[in-house]
């Protein structure tokens, strides 16, 4: 729910199946990659990443495996073998290392999860079972919040959009267990068909956790309608990219009289948060909100309150809860047939519990001085050349430049690790009480934090990924970039590797993550990370003009039969694809191999930049990941990451003499300009 644009969504449960390292590349293009048999000129994904994606046959574990996937596996066996050795020792009890190796052990002790079964959670759901009103109903949603259970709707703690050096309240919708508000909406055979499986999985996940079979049928019917109506209240995804749509700032007695029919009174007391003033991000949603938790009976209302319970538990219970789990999230949502295996969803859990305490000792054995060093090196030639670019417009007004000159300087720059780690001292992990239980504490933890921040100024000094995560980010509250040790590995980043490779792959990172700053939501954001309009009304007029082609483009491509991507949905990363490109391009052109177009291994430095961007999406994907991705991932498929976004730069169109005709060739008058 943090307001982070990213240069894709990849957690680290995303991991190998080879229980081996992937091979490493050194230089940075590997010519086993390419399809020769291809025509770039036709198709550029299938000629660069056509090799990879035949030796590379997807494992069974995943719904989509790449070679970015490759450095997550890296990652992720680098942080077993760490927590490998730490989990054969005995800590002092409240030490980091003690925390990790209890975690740790308790995902891994599959006898115990199988032997406790489904008791760890029963405290929790007989207490949801002896509610008698709504009032009570109110002060469990309340408590269920502190342990990291959000029925109905989310709230989290951030900068105020308006004015960004303080922290309040936000709201969020949520509250439905599918991913999508579509899946509940649409019409089509597949939605259908996923409605009805959804609800018979519900009622199997009620009859593991203890419920007779005729009350768990009884119970998902009523879910489901409580989560429909939900569903149909949400904003889209295309309308939750409108920073102004989702502000409205107010005080709680405003918010009371936002949403009358919910005792806000009852539920703040019992959520024991100090809020004066809080965003109500999706205001229809949430007064819409009130009206299905009114006209819902009390007994519905318990049953959907203890799937939340169920529903958050599942993957820290025994196997039958995570199998079942994964046969509707994993197999029928996206299409896996294998869960991975429990040592990767134990590292995992580490990355999301305890992930700073790990990044200590990751980085300390796997990041070198001298890859921050580099990095810091390339930023700063990545920010000379986005300011070339800017004052090289013809569509933007000086004024606005200036304002644009004056947003760029201002980027902070995370680079590797925070200066600061995490204190995790507050935090204990109790190797005598389940898995569930320690994993509430670590919930109660987390609440407590963020409680800890509201009405205080924001810490512009904290990090919202672990340093081993293979990810980047852009956040416009505190107009800062970030780059976690985890991705500065290839195939994004060489430390051994010539300019035309590194400014191809994590030079484009650097651009694309800079670019979000002025992207059709970044832009939105000034220097100092407020919401504010710094555009002459010419320009924005110009921007939108522009960015409309590139969605409009998007929107005519069809990822699947008879299914097309999302133009307006992923605009903004399209955006930040299409800047990062033309921004890391012109700076690669000012080192010697660039001015020079110097060849390695046969391959002018041009046409490595191109395929070295294009290594960085290899990956096979199944059928039903393309459609879950269209419908709520803000980034293209990784073919269209390539294919969609090259014939807009009229550099790769020469590099590889791109004529009339070609099918990656694009007219100048039709491609997009903005950055």
């Amino acid at each position: 729910m943090k307001k982070v644009l990213t240069i894709c969504m990849l957690a680290m449960v995303l991991a190998s199946c080879n229980e081996k390292m992937a091979p490493v590349m050194v230089d940075g293009l590997q010519f086993d990659y390419l399809d020769e048999s291809a025509d770039p000129k036709q198709d550029f994904y299938q000629y660069a990443n056509g090799g990879w994606m035949e030796k590379n046959p997807l494992p069974a574990e995943y719904a989509r495996f790449g070679s970015f996937d490759m450095l997550a596996a890296n990652v992720q066996k680098q942080l077993k073998d760490l927590v490998d050795t730490l989990s054969t020792q005995e800590y002092a009890k409240g030490t980091a290392e003690q925390k990790i190796a209890d975690l740790y052990r308790l995902k891994m002790d599959s006898v115990r999860l199988n032997k406790e079964g489904n008791a760890p959670i029963q405290a929790n759901l007989n207490a949801i079972k002896a509610l008698q009103d709504k009032n009570q109903v109110v002060k469990m949603m309340a408590q269920l919040n502190q342990v990291g259970i959000w029925p109905f709707f989310a709230m989290y703690v951030s900068a105020d959009d308006m004015n960004s050096t303080m922290n309040i309240v936000h709201t969020y919708q949520a509250g439905i267990g599918m991913s999508d508000r579509d899946y509940y909406l649409k019409d089509d055979a597949r939605s259908k068909d996923l409605r009805a499986k959804y609800q018979k999985f519900v009622a199997k996940m009620f009859v593991l956790s203890g419920y007779p079979e005729k009350t768990a049928k009884t119970a998902a019917a009523e879910i489901m309608k409580i989560e429909t109506a939900l569903a149909k209240a949400q904003f889209s995804r295309v309308e939750l990219r409108d920073p102004y749509k989702n502000y409205h700032k107010m005080n709680v007695a405003e918010l009371q009289q936002l949403v009358p029919n919910f005792d806000w009174k009852t539920y703040l007391e019992e959520l024991g948060m100090p809020i004066n003033e809080i965003n109500v991000a999706q205001d229809v949603f949430m007064k819409e909100m009130a009206n299905v938790f009114e006209k819902s009976s009390v007994s519905a209302l318990k049953y959907y309150l203890a799937w939340n319970v169920i529903s958050d538990a599942s993957s820290s219970l025994s196997d039958d809860f995570a199998d079942l789990s994964f046969e509707f999230y994993g197999k029928t949502l996206s299409g896996r047939q294998e869960q991975s295996p429990r040592w990767k969803r134990a590292v995992s859990l580490l990355d999301h519990t305890v992930g700073q305490a790990l990044g200590i000792t990751y980085v300390n054995r796997y990041f070198p001085a001298e890859a921050k060093q580099r990095m810091v090196e390339l930023v700063g030639n990545l920010q000379v050349s986005l300011g070339e670019r800017i004052d090289q417009l013809a569509w933007m007004s000086d004024e606005t430049k200036q304002k644009a000159h004056e947003k760029l300087s201002s980027f902070r720059v995370k680079i590797g690790y925070p200066d600061e780690w995490k204190d995790y001292s507050a935090l204990n992990i109790d190797p005598a009480l389940s898995l569930y239980e320690n994993l509430m504490a670590v919930a109660r933890f987390s609440f407590e934090e963020e409680k800890a921040k509201v009405g205080q100024p924001v810490d512009r000094d904290e990090w919202l990924m672990t340093p081993q995560t293979v990810n980047a980010y852009y956040n416009p509250t505190t107009n800062e970039i970030c780059f976690p040790a985890g991705i500065l590995q290839p195939p994004f980043f060489f430390q051994e590797g010539d300019d035309a490779v590194n400014y191809g792959a994590i030079g484009v990172v650097i651009g694309h993550e800079m670019t979000h700053g002025f992207d059709d939501q970044g832009c939105q954001y000034d220097k100092d990370g407020n919401l504010s309009n710094w555009w002459t009304q010419e320009d924005a007029k110009q921007f939108a003009e522009r960015t409309k082609v590139l969605e409009d483009y998007f929107n005519k491509i069809e990822v699947a039969p008879g299914v097309f991507a999302n133009g307006a949905f992923t605009l903004g990363e399209n955006i930040a694809d299409h800047g990062g490109l033309q921004v890391s391009y012109n700076a690669f052109k000012k080192t010697v191999q660039g001015k020079k177009n110097i060849a390695v291994d046969g391959v002018p430095a041009d046409q490595r930049f191109f395929i070295a961007y294009a290594h960085v999406w290899a990956n096979n994907i199944r059928e039903q990941e393309i459609l879950r991705r269209t419908a709520e991932d803000p980034h293209s498929l990784g073919r269209w990451r390539v294919n969609g976004t090259l014939p807009h730069i009229g550099a790769f169109a020469e590099a590889f003499d791109l004529k009339e005709g070609d099918a990656m060739y694009l007219p100048e008058a039709e491609r997009v300009s903005i950055w």
